[in-house]
């Protein structure tokens, strides 16, 4: 039985704090006697076994077989995480070794921002060991800043819509019309005339009163501004998910039993899914967001802990996260995750 919760005092959080630490590396329950072998902390034996028996009364840590030591429960990562562990950058070595190691993501100028995304989570999946994710920013604060027809055949045509810093939006269109190449220039360049540096919010309000009174080809102008919601609309989410590094967390102990890897390849495939629990979470400190265990929304995702951060591309906003076990070094994660946000960010503002 769990008791009421008050605050920890310094003994109980040092202690805790070892817990999870030596967790993190061996995956191992940890007993009285590790701690008092490996840590001086100046306390016996026997009360660090009271100290845990009190944090384990309280709801941090669990014992998970009779003889066993103690692991951390829920409560006791996001103790550890609320009130415990410090957030820091990478130090010099740290970046050197993952630039030695994977390289910067780097950009052409003949690129689009999805070759960024797709270099930028084989990355982050690759220095954080973990499921690593990207999701590509919302649009509808982006800045149109050009549109292109290609004619396709006689009956469909693709629109290719170009937004801020690289980032291309393309639909496909079954037409109804006989349209010549002349004509689909024509509404092109009055199209760029009179949406250009409109956010796609402004343009999906106001689209069809700021080409009423335009001479080009009408239906095939109306038949733009009659689709305005669709071209003009944000990606879907899944469209919008890069991920990489299933290798590495299905080759974490938590996952080897065969269920386990069954339900996280189940949510791991529905990217919808996995888009929405980075999506969903609200940064607390720092713009880092920590989603721990039951605190995620979806059943396959209660053996999780979840860690994203915001990146920048102008007034538009994108995510990274790493997915892991709960037993994930959060420190080094929270590091990682600022510097690819920021590498991120960096790579874009770059961009004219």
């Amino acid at each position: 039985m769990v008791m009421e919760s008050r605050e920890l005092n310094i003994r109980e959080r040092q202690v805790l704090g070892i817990i999870i630490q030596v967790y993190v590396v061996t995956a191992a329950p940890v007993g009285s006697r590790y701690i008092t072998q490996h840590y001086n902390l100046g306390f016996s034996d026997a009360t660090i076994r009271n100290v845990m028996a009190e944090l384990e009364d309280q709801g941090y840590i669990s014992q998970p077989h009779t003889s066993a030591g103690r692991i951390p429960t829920d409560k006791g990562y996001r103790y550890y995480v609320d009130l415990i562990m410090t957030f820091q950058r990478l130090d010099e070595f740290e970046k050197k070794r993952i630039e030695e190691n994977v390289g910067q993501i780097s950009i052409e100028r003949k690129g689009t921002s999805s070759d960024v995304l797709l270099s930028a989570v084989k990355v982050l999946g690759t220095i954080s060991r973990q499921l690593s994710v990207v999701l590509s920013p919302t649009l509808s604060n982006a800045l149109f800043e050009k549109l292109d027809l290609v004619l396709l055949s006689s009956t469909r045509m693709m629109v290719i819509l170009s937004i801020q810093s690289l980032f291309v939006k393309t639909i496909v269109m079954e037409v109804d019309l006989d349209v010549s190449r002349q004509m689909a220039n024509d509404v092109v360049d009055v199209l760029n005339q009179r949406l250009s540096g409109l956010t796609l919010a402004e343009i999906r309000r106001s689209i069809k009163r700021r080409l009423s009174d335009c001479a080009c080809d009408s239906a095939l102008k109306n038949l733009i501004v009659g689709s305005a919601s669709t071209l003009f609309d944000e990606t879907p989410i899944f469209e919008r998910l890069y991920i990489s590094g299933t290798e590495y967390i299905v080759d974490q102990p938590e996952f080897k039993q065969p269920d386990k890897v069954r339900d996280l390849i189940t949510m791991i495939e529905d990217k919808f899914s996995v888009a929405k629990l980075v999506e969903n979470n609200v940064p607390s400190r720092m713009d880092i967001t920590i989603s721990i265990g039951k605190e995620n929304c979806g059943v396959y995702a209660e053996d999780l802990t979840i860690v994203s951060a915001p990146y920048y591309v102008g007034n538009m906003v994108g995510k990274v996260g790493i997915l892991g076990p709960k037993r994930m070094d959060y420190e080094y994660a929270v590091r990682v995750l600022n510097y690819m946000a920021d590498s991120l960010s960096s790579t874009f503002s770059g961009v004219n």
